[in-house]
């Protein structure tokens, strides 16, 4: 079965989004963002699916809130490589994958 490899990048934003909703936010809100990238992980996991691509090489992204968005890559071996949770509320510009 294929595995899930989380780049620095990607622990850093998620670890990120998930401190600003328990600052600003309620629990449950934390909870339903790791709920939804929990399934979305296992969805692509399981699935064999591809979510629509970037102008990046083998990138997709796929949304995960309507304000984060997560940007991966499938591996030549079918694993898959988290690259960013990004915000949506960010500058695009300065996205960096």
């Amino acid at each position: 079965m294929a595995e899930v490899i989380w780049t620095n990048a990607a622990k850093n934003d998620y670890w990120k989004n998930i401190e600003y909703l328990q600052s600003e936010w309620t629990l449950q809100e934390v909870y339903n963002f790791i709920d939804k990238t929990d399934a979305l992980i296992l969805l692509l996991l399981k699935q064999n699916l591809v979510f629509k691509p970037t102008d990046y090489k083998d990138v997709f992204h796929v949304p995960v809130t309507k304000q984060i968005t997560l940007y991966y890559r499938i591996l030549e071996n079918y694993n898959i490589e988290l690259l960013r949770f990004w915000n949506t509320y960010q500058n695009p510009k300065k996205l960096k994958l």
